[in-house]
């Protein structure tokens, strides 16, 4: 037999319906039958439901959006970087140096800059990252 569920915003609702009721108060078996009678479950199963406490689903980690190999001033310096060499290397129609190169450039040579020689480790910076935090925090130009 499956499992009838009842929505996390229909419990919470019938919770604070019940809790302005006295304990043996004649309005709170009504609500809690004509809830039970809607959704197909019984008093008891609606009871258990109430006594644990449930909390919504979170779709995100906890982490989301944040960089977990790298802190987040690093990564924004690195995008900094690669956002000034894309800038730096536009050309009149527009071309410039594509992101995975900047990368790389970053990887293989480093860049210099007022601070001194910045260099990455290989493999820190991901393609798919870098393009998704531009984007995030302002740093790519719209093509």
């Amino acid at each position: 037999m499956p499992r009838k569920r009842i929505p996390f915003e229909v419990l919470v609702a019938l919770q604070n319906q019940l809790d302005v009721l006295s304990p043996r108060n004649a309005q709170r078996k009504a609500l809690i039958e004509e809830t039970c009678e809607s959704f197909g479950i019984s008093p008891a199963t609606l009871r258990r439901l109430l006594r644990k406490p449930q909390l919504p689903y979170l779709a995100f980690r906890s982490d989301y959006n944040k960089p977990r190999i790298l802190t987040e001033a690093d990564m924004r310096r690195y995008c900094e970087l690669v956002a000034a060499l894309k800038l730096r290397t536009t050309s009149k129609k527009g071309r410039r140096l594509s992101t995975r190169a900047c990368i790389e450039l970053l990887e293989r040579h480093g860049i210099e800059t007022s601070e001194g020689l910045v260099k990455v480790e290989p493999g820190r910076l991901k393609l798919s990252t870098v393009s998704r935090y531009l984007t995030q925090w302002g740093y790519d130009t719209a093509a």
